[in-house]
């Protein structure tokens, strides 16, 4: 159901100048049953001024007549056909102005990581001008020595299901278009839950990159163990000396070991 404007103002006009339930005057102005009574109450909307239903075209002096007569009578809005089609008539999304200076970093993001989107679709996302895209693209901005791609949905400019359907709509106009995709650039038009819900994909430590065709095998020490009559033990593998050998080499250095007997 479409809501008046001003709601809230229509209500204090309307609970001080008719007899309507507070009920029918909350399901009209879109407000809550217990605001509607503290506005009677003067708790809420204190200071406020009336804003008159019917001399704005709002509503009929029989609509509100037959309402006072009827408690089960839901107001209905005044139908004025020249304001067919406004509701579609939607200008530049409005951003607060603690986040204006977060657009161009989000227009870095939006430019790097989806080119796909045309400067219409960038302008409607996160509420920007196209000259101020353009010169992100062409780096003639003042500012884009200092700027770093960030998300916009991180950012709060936009949702994450709005930037979805952006980048599905720019994959369809280029499918439709016959345009190649590359893989990086079809990973990213998964959604969000797609792209959470899938498997991670096998990576090759970048340490061991262009040994992937390096394979191990027992040939060569079966033919050397095959060779050797002898199996390897840990005195010849490490030419250990003997105990008879260390006692040779001792008795010839002992000076007292070369005195001849009498």
């Amino acid at each position: 159901m479409a809501l008046p404007i001003m709601p809230k103002a229509t209500a204090v006009w309307l609970v001080e100048n008719t007899t309507i339930s507070f009920r029918q005057i909350a399901d009209f102005t879109g407000l809550h049953e217990l605001e509607v009574q503290g506005i009677a109450d003067g708790d809420v909307a204190a200071g406020v001024k009336g804003f008159d239903p019917i001399a704005n075209k709002q509503l009929t002096q029989d609509e509100i007549d037959r309402a006072q007569g009827d408690p089960l009578h839901k107001l209905r809005l005044f139908h004025n056909p020249a304001a067919d089609g406004e509701e579609a008539r939607r200008g530049p999304r409005y951003t607060p102005l603690s986040k204006r200076q977060d657009r161009p970093a989000s227009i870095l993001w939006l430019v790097k990581f989806h080119p796909e989107l045309t400067d219409a679709q960038i302008s409607k996302l996160i509420g920007t001008t196209k000259p101020t895209i353009q010169s992100i693209r062409d780096r003639s901005h003042w500012n884009i020595q200092n700027l770093e791609p960030i998300d916009p949905v991180a950012l709060g400019l936009c949702k994450q299901s709005e930037l979805d359907a952006a980048v599905q709509k720019a994959a369809a106009r280029r499918a439709k278009e016959g345009e190649a995709m590359s893989d990086d650039e079809r990973r990213k038009l998964l959604s969000t839950e797609q792209s959470l819900g899938a498997e991670p994909e096998a990576r090759m430590p970048s340490s061991i990159a262009g040994l992937e065709t390096f394979t191990l095998s027992d040939t060569g020490e079966e033919n050397l163990r095959a060779d050797d009559e002898e199996p390897l033990d840990a005195e010849s593998l490490f030419n250990l000396p003997s105990d008879a050998e260390e006692a040779g080499e001792e008795g010839e250095d002992d000076p007292e070991n070369n005195v001849p007997k009498i």
